[in-house]
């Protein structure tokens, strides 16, 4: 049976400035964190140029797109995108697919997920494969013979699916090398998504323990306590909102919800955040000290989570919060036996 260590994570949102993201990614690889995650959500900057800033400061910390949806980009853009930060990175990139959020501000019907998601990765396949097949689906096709006019460092990329989903867990399972379960912060939830994972990989006849599980969500970390728990309301409120109702290990209340979108549409992000009851803030981020910070993670990793990704903003700034899990967070999980 496969055994699989225990990683640390990071991702962005995407809101940085450029000049940003070259400098904070080569902390992270002098504190020991393990991979970097770059979201493709709506009206972010573009993962794979968010990430490519990153190679170049780094030569160890692997680097996904955490993840792109097929209804924004073609598969073969996505393939080529994947292909260009493979190569720059010298393998060091992994490839990220989800369903989506937020599309209906673009009319965009994301109900027939798994069939585009299969089409899509069945694309990206041809292409890093040389274009010599053709795939034809009910989403996406391409003929046979539609060859890459660019080199290829690998065939394939490792895959990761992000997704809250039965459907489309199984399918990861059968799949897909991780499970990302965004913007999750609950460690009730990871049992919950592996039983779904094993069935997949079960009926595909794969080892379950070769498709780990990531959650990711929200972190700031503070020496003040109620400092790093305000500003991360501000900050989960928007993604709480799309997902809450997706944890099946809880019961929220649609009041709450709705009275959250209503000052969400008006882009009042701190008083939706306001809101959130502070036991259920706890399953949407992690926030607080960086001691509790470390327990909040642990209990995510003893749930059995591969990996936590701790989530933008990180802190007070970036580079504060990152200077916090990096010096205080990581030895503390270090000292359980994590991360090595």
């Amino acid at each position: 049976m496969t055994v699989r260590p225990t990683e640390f994570g990071v991702g962005f949102g995407g809101t940085l400035k450029p000049s940003e993201y070259g400098p904070l990614a080569e902390c992270l690889e002098r504190y020991g964190f393990h991979v970097a995650t770059a979201f493709g959500d709506l009206m972010m900057q573009p993962p794979a140029l968010v990430l490519a800033m990153m190679a170049g400061a780094t030569e160890r910390l692997r680097l996904g797109v955490g993840c792109y949806t097929p209804w924004t980009h073609h598969p073969v853009e996505i393939a080529g995108q994947m292909a260009y930060l493979d190569m720059l990175t010298e393998g060091r990139a992994f490839l990220g697919l989800v369903r989506g959020a937020w599309l209906d501000q673009l009319g965009i019907d994301t109900s027939h997920a798994l069939p585009a998601l299969t089409d899509t990765l069945a694309i990206i396949d041809a292409v890093l494969a040389g274009g010599e097949t053709g795939h034809t689906g009910p989403v996406y096709s391409v003929e046979a013979g539609t060859r890459p006019y660019y080199p290829i460092h690998r065939p394939r990329l490792p895959l990761m699916i992000g997704t809250w989903s039965p459907r489309l867990a199984r399918f990861a399972g059968a799949r897909a090398d991780e499970i990302q379960i965004g913007g999750c912060a609950n460690p009730a939830m990871i049992p919950v998504v592996r039983a779904w994972a094993d069935e997949g990989a079960v009926a595909a006849s794969r080892d379950p323990a070769c498709v780990g599980i990531v959650v990711t969500a929200v972190t700031v970390v503070d020496e003040d306590r109620a400092t790093a728990r305000a500003l991360a309301r501000t900050e989960a409120a928007l993604p709480m909102h799309a997902i809450a109702r997706l944890d099946r290990t809880l019961e929220v209340d649609p009041e709450l919800l709705d009275a959250m979108g209503v000052l969400l549409r008006q882009n009042d992000f701190e008083a939706a955040g306001r809101l959130i009851p502070d036991d259920l803030l706890d399953h949407f981020a992690f926030c607080g000290t960086p001691e509790e910070v470390a327990e909040h993670a642990a209990a995510a990793y003893t749930a059995g989570a591969k990996r936590v990704e701790f989530d933008s903003p990180f802190g007070s700034s970036p580079a504060q919060g990152i200077r916090l899990l990096g010096e205080r967070v990581l030895p503390i999980l270090r000292a359980s036996g994590l991360g090595q």
